[in-house]
């Protein structure tokens, strides 16, 4: 008699990238587990990384302490006042399918200067420039940026590691990161349900960039999309990062890694929900070259939409999300790059 188990979706793979240094056959065994995870499903939890639980406290009591600034602090950091795309977005002026994402976040990045483009210049440049921080919590400049600093080793060992799994030189995307790698961070909170009965937390989605690692809070509320066309929870885990591949690692191998559709649906009632995603991407005029691998010839291409094209320059990328998610911002300093309706 034959029994036929249904695949579990309690949980995401889970991945303790710590294996890597405990000798030829646990790296071996690690090699395989991220092989699936990332082929198979684009999402695991990732543990042994490395990351202290002070480190983590540094910057959520940090997250904490800006939250609770009164709101004319938070406001005084509009990103409607950056042409950059950084800073303080309110609840419900986020749009993801089109549609308001009941949240209000931090938008940071390299601290770099303004990079205004010049004549003939990609525009992805204005994606360039400082960041906004709060004059009440000088804290959390340095908390932040030690953050982008840290899971950016993180995410480069990941990445060496991941390419080595499925059988790809370890340093093939060095050169497209680097000191001019182009990571991102968010401090978001998510409120509670909106007033309407909506529940989009932030809508369906996939990530653009290389690696996003999330560190989120026991509250809950992320969803994947599975094997079966459903969108499953993804339960937190003490001390793990939420790991997904972006949409950059599926186009460089064809389709056989995915970068899968996630969401995140509103706590219910008042309950506040806070988490931290780190997207590891690379320079914006990065061209990213085909990955050379064995298992090339069994990838399945991508999945294409005429809606949300993909271009071979990073940035137009990124330039492309920011327009659509911020369009405020679009359009008081950027509606010479807004396609007419």
């Amino acid at each position: 008699m034959t029994t036929h188990t249904a695949t579990s979706y309690d949980q995401l793979p889970i991945i303790d990238l710590s294996a890597a240094d405990r000798g030829p056959q646990a790296r071996t065994l690690l090699h395989a587990q991220l092989h699936s995870a990332a082929h198979d499903v684009g999402f695991f939890q990732l543990v042994g990384h490395g990351v202290t639980r002070a480190e983590t406290d540094a910057l959520l009591t940090a997250m904490r302490a800006f939250f609770a600034l009164p709101e004319a602090d938070r406001l005084a950091l509009d990103n409607v006042n950056s042409p950059h795309f950084r800073g303080y977005t309110r609840t419900g002026d986020e749009r993801t399918a089109g549609a308001r994402d009941w949240r209000d976040q931090l938008d940071i990045g390299a601290e770099r200067p303004a990079r205004v483009p010049g004549p003939g210049e990609p525009p992805y440049w204005w994606l360039q420039g400082p960041n906004q921080w709060p004059a009440a919590l000088p804290g959390l400049r340095a908390a932040a940026l030690a953050w982008i600093d840290r899971l950016s080793q993180v995410a480069e060992r990941l990445l060496r590691e991941l390419l080595t799994a499925i059988g790809a030189p370890a340093g093939f995307y060095d050169p497209v990161f680097g000191a001019h790698a182009h990571p991102h961070l968010k401090l978001v909170r998510y409120p509670g349900s909106a007033g309407d009965g909506t529940d989009q937390g932030v809508g369906a989605h996939k990530d653009y960039g290389f690696l996003t690692l999330l560190l989120q809070d026991t509250v809950g509320g992320l969803q994947v999309l599975r094997e079966d066309g459903r969108f499953h929870d993804v339960p937190p885990i003490e001390g793990a990062f939420v790991v997904n591949l972006g949409e950059l690692l599926e186009v460089a191998t064809n389709g056989y890694l995915l970068a899968t559709n996630h969401r995140v649906v509103s706590p219910p009632g008042a309950t506040e929900r806070h988490s931290v995603p780190f997207f590891y991407n690379p320079r914006l005029d990065a061209r990213v070259a085909p990955l050379p691998f064995p298992h090339a010839s069994e990838a399945p291409g991508i999945t294409t939409d005429p809606a949300n094209p993909l271009y071979a320059e990073y940035g137009y990328n990124e330039l492309k999300g920011k327009l659509r998610a911020h369009p405020l911002v679009a359009e008081r300093h950027h509606g010479n790059l807004l396609t007419p309706a």
